[in-house]
């Protein structure tokens, strides 16, 4: 019913239009504001009114500028950061130990025999070019080389070659397993003056992988490197993954080295462990790793005090006499701390230990809050990343190495057909081989150069909103020493092989230490630099300090804006109507009449009062004559007048009750 009412009112209000104009409702706001500035410009004479109205749009405008650097700021959703200590006891972190070569070489030579036979031949003519006999040199299916019974036909997918630039403007490529001394068009003769170039300047030879692009259009690139090791070690991890490619997981496994050989002894604080306290994985570049304290099937140990004596003290073996001489360089053990649930990623995070020392891990704990969107661009489980978690396997917790080589992996399948070795596979994916594709390692090689594949994994992955770091302060000093190697080396190869002799020697073994440096904590935690209290009391403050206005002051000035739209809309209205009724006017062909003649159109001019009838009563009429017509009375207009709409208000109120 109230509804109804109201109805009414809008229309009655459409109906008589609107009570006042622009000008006046103008007029009016300036008399009635508390704004500083409008009612002076209305009451002050002409001269001070320019001058009023100058200052009032001037001081105006400044709060519109000074209010949009506000809300821009605001919208700008920066952050603060604050940084806490704390003390408390803390968990202690997993730990995954490595050995620098990923499998054992007795146990995969039968594997790289044929590779390993190649690259001493490589080596060789590589060794000969430097005292310039390079082009004299032997091909490779000779007699007199060693691999004259390798199939030169499948090594040569990823060839190795030597590069004389002598000549800068016309390079000389020289194929180091070319099977034919004349099978090559990039080979001089004996007759080229580039001859002469290569045996007088050997300086100037580089030694480059090269990677060929079959299909479609035959397309090669050359991969070079300063040294003749650093390209010989970059051929060979690329031949050595097409080969463990093919090998079965649990048969890579059983070639790595396994925890009863690797872990010699453990102590955690006063508590006896050994290899039966840590996790296996398999890390591609690493091969079989071992991790403390890993809180998969049980709950994370608690340090119960900081210092050396109350850590995690390991013996390790990492016999280097066994590795792989091509494909490993580098002796030691890669070892990392990392939260617990998540997945190493020892390639780029972890460190290494020297052997024949003993290194001591003092470990200093950051623990990072950052705020989500739209703060910041991150995540907190990684539900919200558009890249599928291929490591979700280990059943690890996201991280944002993860979803990159996640990434990666996803555009090597999409871009070569296949994946790489070194991360999870894809469902129905295989990994790549020179056999099944022979054009794997130039399709990986460009995909790894690719800035627009690296951004687009960058642009896809997101850090995580919390995260902890262990900062590690290492220090080293030989062990054993001197005087204790004998009954040292003698207890743990009893220990170990149940053997009198001495198994183990300085070169293969290595002492850790790792343990909290101390109990405080440092939390970095950002906050919002902007909140929308400080944004309204910066706008109040603005507006109060040049228009003098308040909260009020802007409702009033949203009252008459909306009065404002009002009128437009009873001024639409009508003029709406009166286009209809021009519109209905222009179908008659003459000008519409007048009330006038509409009065004297209703007229009967034959009426007459009876009191003016002149012939008496006595008087009777001539026979035929008909009696007198009685006349019609005028319409009496007044009796069709609207009422007001205070009356139709009243009456509508009174009927309500």
């Amino acid at each position: 019913m109230n509804f109804k009412r109201y109805f009414i009112r809008v229309l009655h209000r459409l109906q008589k239009g609107p009570g006042y104009t622009y000008k006046e409702l103008l007029v009016w706001y300036c008399d009635n504001t508390n704004t500083h500035g409008p009612k002076r410009i209305i009451r002050e004479g002409p001269k001070k009114k320019v001058i009023w109205f100058f200052l009032t749009l001037l001081f105006a405008s400044l709060v519109f500028w000074q209010w949009g650097i506000l809300i821009g700021t605001y919208l700008s959703y920066s952050v603060s950061s604050s940084l806490s200590i704390g003390f408390k006891t803390m968990k202690f972190p997993a730990v995954t130990v490595c050995n620098a070569s990923p499998y054992k070489y007795s146990k995969v030579r039968h594997l790289l025999k044929e590779l390993d036979a190649l690259t001493e031949a490589a080596l060789e003519r590589i060794l000969q070019s430097k005292h310039g006999d390079a082009i004299s040199a032997p091909p490779l299916n000779s007699s007199e080389t060693v691999s004259q019974r390798l199939d030169l036909k499948l090594w040569n997918q990823i060839p190795l070659v030597l590069i004389d630039e002598s000549d800068p403007d016309h390079p000389v490529i020289i194929d180091l397993f070319e099977t034919d001394q004349s099978g090559s068009g990039t080979r001089p003769n004996s007759s080229s003056p580039a001859l002469s170039n290569v045996t007088s300047e050997a300086q100037k030879h580089k030694v480059a992988v090269k990677l060929c692009h079959h299909k479609d259009t035959p397309q090669c690139i050359y991969r070079n490197f300063t040294s003749a090791a650093q390209a010989v070690t970059e051929w060979y991890v690329l031949q050595s993954t097409s080969i463990l490619s093919k090998v079965p997981l649990q048969e890579r496994i059983r070639m790595g080295y396994q925890p009863e050989d690797m872990i010699l002894a453990c102590l955690y604080g006063a508590e006896p462990c050994s290899y039966r306290n840590f996790t296996q994985i398999y890390h591609p570049d690493h091969g079989n790793c071992y991790i403390f304290n890993w809180g998969m099937d049980e709950e994370a140990l608690i340090s119960s005090n900081p210092g050396a004596e109350f850590g995690l003290k390991l013996i390790l073996d990492i016999s280097q006499q066994d590795y792989i001489p091509y494909l490993t360089s580098t002796a030691g053990a890669r070892l990392m701390l990392h939260e617990q649930k998540s997945f190493p990623f020892l390639k780029d995070q972890g460190i290494y230990a020297m052997s024949g020392t003993e290194t001591s891990i003092g470990i200093l704990v950051d623990e990072l809050e950052r705020m989500g969107y739209p703060y910041s661009d991150c995540t907190m489980n990684g539900s919200d990343v558009p890249v599928k978690n291929l490591y979700n396997e280990y059943n690890t917790s996201y991280s944002i190495q993860a979803c990159l080589r996640s990434c990666f992996q996803a555009q090597m399948f999409e871009n070569c057909g296949c994946g790489h070795y070194l991360f999870p596979l894809p469902e129905g994916v295989n990994y790549c081989n020179s056999e099944v594709d022979p054009d794997w390692a130039y399709c990986y090689s460009s995909l790894r150069a690719s800035i627009g594949h690296r951004q687009f994994c960058i642009d896809s992955c997101k850090e995580t909103c919390n995260d902890t770091q262990y900062k590690m302060t290492i220090s080293m000093a030989d062990w054993p020493s001197e005087a204790s190697e004998d009954w040292i080396f003698h207890i743990l190869s009893y220990e170990r092989d149940l053997s009198t002799n001495v198994t183990l020697d300085r070169n293969g073994i290595i002492k850790l230490n790792i343990y909290f440096q101390e109990y405080n904590y440092r939390t970095i935690s950002e906050s919002a630099a902007t909140t929308i209290v400080w944004l309204l009391s910066s706008l109040g403050g603005q507006f109060g300090f040049w228009m003098g206005g308040s909260v009020l002051c802007l409702i009033e000035f949203g009252e008459i804006i909306i009065d404002f739209l009002w009128i437009t809309i009873i001024n639409i209205i009508s003029w709406g109507k009166g286009l209809k009724q021009k519109r209905a006017w222009a179908q008659y062909p003459d000008a519409p009449p007048t009330v006038s003649e509409l009065v004297e159109a209703h007229t009967n001019l034959g009426f007459q009062h009876e009191d003016i009838i002149t012939h008496s009563h006595d008087e009777v009429p001539p026979p035929g004559a008909l009696p007198p017509e009685p006349g019609t009375p005028p319409p009496n207009y007044d009796s069709l007048r609207v009422n007001p709409l205070a009356v139709i208000d009243s009456d509508s109120d009174a009927e309500a009750s």
